[in-house]
């Protein structure tokens, strides 16, 4: 059949299994929204307030599925507003597809109206990017953005398709998606041989557990090995959930802000088993740290292997399937001594109840760990609160943390929490924010209010950039140089003028009651949650420093 360019994108789209994407028209995309307009049965389209909201929730979205996300944007400032989303995707691995409009190819190249080089400016933080300038190539192209988007160590990839070859006709002949492959051809069994020796001979082991971890579906494979072995394990900020927080081999967070007992057993152990992660700065700030153990890296990326630690013995392949090759031939050990001095090194970071009667960010989790019926899912912002987030809350599955890591980008959540809820209708999404992230994107509520998605946006509303003082107490002798933000938007009305409920928290007695209310509710609901500007993130190393240096709450009063 005789289909257009932009009805052959979302028929491709249709065909890869795409069921929403999420965008904002313009006038190099028209023709792209009119074929999304013909085919809205098929394929639903969110409007968000912004571009860089349709980022995170394609984002979002594919965190929190597992599935390829998809946003459209037109050319120039609708494609550049694009970037921090794609960034973000980039650094934390996310599979992602971004579509962008462009001038006409006539007019590329002299400084047309909104004419910008979106494939040389994405070029760093795409894995590929695409511009397509032959309609006979578009169909194949969007086959291998998503083939390239899922494969090997996952990533965003960008397609730009310029206004004529949205509009031109070509003959459409379905193709299949292209697979993804295991690469288990990839996978060295010399190497193999080597970590399965490395693991025997251990006497002290010790796994630290990332987020590839979670986009292998490798969670099952990681705790057998650690209760083979008896191997207390840690995770990254992105490997949270891998392991549900009750196991008793878990020992937490590791690095800046992890637990006492994941930083210094990471010091005292003589076999350092890296799964899926990468040696991260906020991880291990400094290579010393691990000089006394062995390590032992298994990743899908052969470009992390040494890149930041060099490390003895390394295994490139999909880690599900490099975990089934290793384990029939590793022999169960019991480790009696090192787990009796792990569980010692966890008692120093016990989070005690908090008995003060001011509201902190422990009791906010204490009450929303309570009322958990085993169906949230946690987005957040990035600061203090992301932090308490990971210490606090009960993480029992992968995929229930949509969080940016990697980038750090304050305003992620809330368009993240969206794309999450849209994909995960049978979940519950609770998106912790400050006040500084929350009023970078907050325009996402009237998104959230229009698509009438139940989300909770909780806002730890301390008036301040609450990390950056944080570091300003301890390493800047307390000069806040433009951090107090003294606002006097009322979060509560503000929520209300979107559309959505507010309410405040001041009091103890307060939380629990609106929470509740706030989790059956089906709209959109804002709680501002008022706590004190001088609350600090403890345990905390600092930068550079090794992570057995560790700064806790006792040691600045």
């Amino acid at each position: 059949m005789i289909l257009t360019g932009s009805d052959i994108v979302v028929q491709s789209l249709i065909d890869e299994g795409v069921d929403i994407v999420f965008g904002y028209p313009g006038g190099q995309v028209i023709n792209l929204y009119d074929s999304l307009y013909k085919y809205q049965d098929k394929i639903r389209h969110i409007l968000t307030c912004h571009e860089q909201g349709a980022a995170h929730a394609a984002d979002g979205y594919a965190r929190a599925t597992g599935k390829v996300g998809v946003c459209i944007a037109t050319s120039g400032p609708g494609a550049t507003n694009l970037v921090t989303g794609i960034a973000t995707a980039y650094m934390d691995s996310i599979p992602m597809v971004a579509i962008t409009g462009n001038v006409p190819m006539s007019l590329l190249g002299k400084d047309s109206f909104q004419e910008v080089d979106i494939t040389g400016i994405t070029m760093p933080i795409t894995k590929h990017n695409y511009i397509v300038k032959d309609i006979n190539d578009l169909q194949e192209v969007i086959k291998k953005a998503f083939y390239i988007a899922k494969e090997g160590r996952p990533g965003p990839v960008l397609i730009d398709i310029p206004k004529n070859i949205q509009v031109e006709k070509v003959e459409y002949k379905k193709l299949e998606p292209l697979e993804v492959a295991r690469k288990e051809k990839l996978i060295y069994e010399d190497k193999v041989n080597e970590a399965i020796e490395l693991i025997n001979n251990s006497k002290k082991p010790f796994i630290y557990v990332g987020g590839g971890a979670i986009t292998s579906d490798a969670s099952e494979e990681v705790i057998e090995l650690a209760e083979k072995i008896n191997s207390p394990i840690c995770n990254s900020l992105m490997g949270i959930g891998v392991v549900p927080k009750g196991h008793p081999l878990l020992t937490g967070m590791i690095g800046m802000h992890g637990t006492k007992a994941s930083n210094i057993s990471a010091t005292k152990c003589d076999l350092f088993i890296a799964l899926g992660a990468r040696f991260s700065d906020r991880v291990i700030s400094n290579p010393e740290n691990l000089s006394n153990a062995k390590i032992l890296h298994i990743d899908v990326d052969p470009a992390e292997i040494n890149k930041n630690i060099k490390v003895d013995l390394s295994v490139v392949g999909d880690l599900k399937l490099v975990l089934q090759r290793i384990l029939p031939h590793i022999d169960e050990k019991k480790n009696k001594e090192w787990l009796e001095h792990v569980e010692y090194l966890k008692t120093l970071t016990a989070y005690k109840k908090e008995e003060e009667e001011k509201l902190t960010p422990q009791y906010f989790f204490e009450i929303l760990n309570k009322l958990n019926q085993g169906n949230l899912i946690i987005s957040t912002e990035v600061g203090q609160h992301q932090m308490w987030t990971a210490q606090y809350f009960d993480f029992n599955a992968p995929r229930r943390l949509i969080t940016s890591g990697g980038l750090g980008t304050m305003g992620f959540g809330l368009g993240a929490s969206i794309g999450a809820q849209l994909g995960k209708p049978d979940c519950k999404v609770i998106n912790i924010a400050g006040d500084g992230s929350f009023m970078m994107n907050c325009n996402e509520l009237a998104t959230a209010v229009k698509n009438n998605l139940p989300i909770v946006i909780v806002i730890m509303n301390n008036n301040v950039l609450g990390m950056v003082r944080q570091w300003q107490t301890l390493f800047f002798d307390g000069r806040y140089s433009n951090t107090t933000l003294d606002r006097k938007t009322d979060l509560v009305k503000l929520a209300e003028a979107f559309g959505a409920e507010g309410y405040r928290v001041t009091k103890k007695d307060e939380l629990e009651g609106i929470l509740e209310k706030a989790l059956k509710s089906k709209g959109p609901v804002v709680i501002d949650y008022v706590i004190d500007n001088d609350k600090k993130v403890f345990p905390m190393v600092a930068p550079g420093a090794p992570i057995n240096q560790i700064i806790s709450e006792e040691d600045i009063q």
